[in-house]
């Protein structure tokens, strides 16, 4: 098994960012979390709001939590909407069901974490977060 390491975590915001420069998108921040859910690094880029660190961590967090990237929470937040106050409710709040949350797993399909970013619309904030899985050659699951 894969483990994610800083050096790892620094390569997908970097990757992450040149998405973003190059899609022309608004100021992102990315948090890229391990398979236990705990931070690893975290990145804003200027003019990035206030609350974005606490957003980006909510949807890594909660790809890790359920297992699959954010898209799947966002869609069971139109359809079941009681799964995911409840889901929230356990996590004391600490997921964000949008789009933009990205479960990283390695070659043999296990875990390894999880990258989320926000800044931008979702769909964008997810393109970013592909780029930067991308970038250090591990399976992305969006959901």
């Amino acid at each position: 098994m894969r483990k994610l390491t800083l050096s790892m975590a620094e390569q997908i915001i970097s990757a992450a960012f040149a998405k973003a420069e190059e899609l022309g998108l608004k100021p992102l921040t990315v948090a890229v979390i391990d398979a236990g859910g705990h931070l690893t690094a975290l990145s804003r880029q200027d003019g990035s709001s206030i609350l974005r660190p606490q957003i980006a961590q909510g949807k890594a967090f909660g790809a890790v939590a359920v297992g699959t990237g954010t898209r799947w929470l966002n869609a069971n937040a139109e359809s079941r909407p009681h799964f995911i106050q409840a889901l929230n409710g356990v996590s004391n709040g600490a997921i964000v069901p949008v789009p933009g949350g990205v479960l990283m797993k390695d070659e043999d399909g296990d875990v390894v974490g999880a990258v989320g970013i926000t800044g931008d619309t979702s769909d964008n904030d997810e393109a970013a977060a592909l780029a930067g899985v991308a970038a250090v050659g591990l399976v992305a699951d969006c959901g």
